[in-house]
């Protein structure tokens, strides 16, 4: 046990020198890192066994945790690696062996300036109630521009905040806000009884780490009535696909309601895809949609295909497409144009787009 630990911390130790965003242990395959969006196999190290990887993760799994590991197959939790890395870590069994996923978490709260996001976002930190979203598949960045504008808040206003997480990521040193971090399975059993609770405890922020059911979501809409900020995450691709998600959650004949709620309550859906730059790491391309009268009007009469047209003709409020995010970044030679095209949403117009 006593090699396994050292493997173990070695392997992390490693995967933060050399910039990795994730570490993957799978038996029969040598100890891999996800590096600027890319799988590198550490082949100077040995391949994996199933002894390997059983010992390492009884390394850094708690009694409880193993519990739930060998009870459910899968266990979520973070992991504080000799405080100063921390990983959001997934336990699982495949074929009968463990493996692990570990995601690299940074200890320093970037703000948006060193993301390379809009500064626009900062206006949404201004706002006292309503819905806003970020969106796109796992690995795109969402939960490091959301604690981006969480660390803004903490720094400017005095409000209470609390994070709902699954499990915990940042972790924030509180200056002139509250903040209370829940981590769910720990400290509370659910994401819908967490969310619940804000209503007793004179919550102003609530960081919400995924909507994932139809009672959170139905939940995070009425709290975003009620005079809450709301910060979420959604796996979806668009502004469009993200309200016909929210939507099609709910039973056919409460969706009109549901329409009219959302077309209130929502402020922004921020869709971010994080691309190779041509000169190492990767850089965010981002779709922005603020909400305006045409936008609310679209989603109460249940037409969110015409959302594109919206922010493409609004860009003077704010609003980014994702091509012209896209276009920006190849004439600044930050991306290429063949990385680019690849993430277009109208690739044959697209290169018209890059030259003008």
């Amino acid at each position: 046990m006593a090699h396994a630990e050292q493997k173990i911390k070695n392997l992390l130790r490693l995967a933060a020198q050399q910039g990795a965003s994730d570490l993957h242990l799978t038996v029969a395959r040598f100890p891999t890192f996800r590096i600027d969006g890319k799988l590198v196999s550490m082949e100077q190290d040995n391949i994996l066994t199933p002894e390997d990887t059983r010992e390492m993760c009884d390394v850094i799994l708690t009694e409880e945790k193993k519990k739930i590991f060998l009870k459910e197959g899968q266990v979520d939790f973070s992991y504080n690696f000799e405080d100063k890395i921390r990983f959001r870590v997934n336990a699982f069994f495949q074929q009968g062996y463990v493996s692990a996923a570990f995601r690299l978490i940074s200890k320093e709260i970037k703000t948006l300036e060193e993301l390379n996001m809009p500064e626009i976002l900062y206006d949404f930190t201004k706002i006292s109630q309503g819905l806003i979203l970020f969106v796109g598949p796992t690995g795109q960045g969402k939960s490091t521009t959301l604690a981006a504008l969480i660390n803004q808040i903490n720094h400017t206003q005095e409000k209470h905040i609390i994070t709902i997480e699954d499990p915990i990521e940042y972790v924030y040193q509180q200056d002139r806000c509250i903040i209370e971090q829940r981590e769910v399975y720990q400290d509370s059993i659910s994401f819908p009884l967490a969310l619940k609770a804000v209503f007793r405890e004179d919550a102003n922020v609530i960081l919400l780490g995924e909507m994932r059911d139809l009672d959170t979501i139905s939940t995070a809409l009425t709290a975003a009535e009620t005079g809450h900020l709301i910060l979420a995450t959604l796996h979806t691709n668009d502004s469009a696909q993200t309200i016909d998600r929210i939507t099609d959650v709910f039973p056919s004949h409460q969706q009109n309601q549901v329409r009219s709620q959302l077309a209130n309550v929502l402020l922004a859906v921020v869709s971010q895809r994080l691309l190779p730059r041509v000169d190492g790491g990767r850089v965010p391309a981002v779709e922005v949609m603020i909400k305006n009268h045409a936008i609310e009007n679209l989603i109460r009469e249940n037409k969110p295909y015409q959302i594109d047209n919206v922010i493409e003709t609004s860009l003077e409020q704010g609003m980014m497409t994702m091509d012209k995010s896209l276009s920006g970044l190849v004439k600044q030679g930050i991306i290429s144009l063949e990385t680019a095209k690849i993430y277009a949403k109208d690739s044959n117009n697209f290169e018209t787009l890059v030259r003008y």
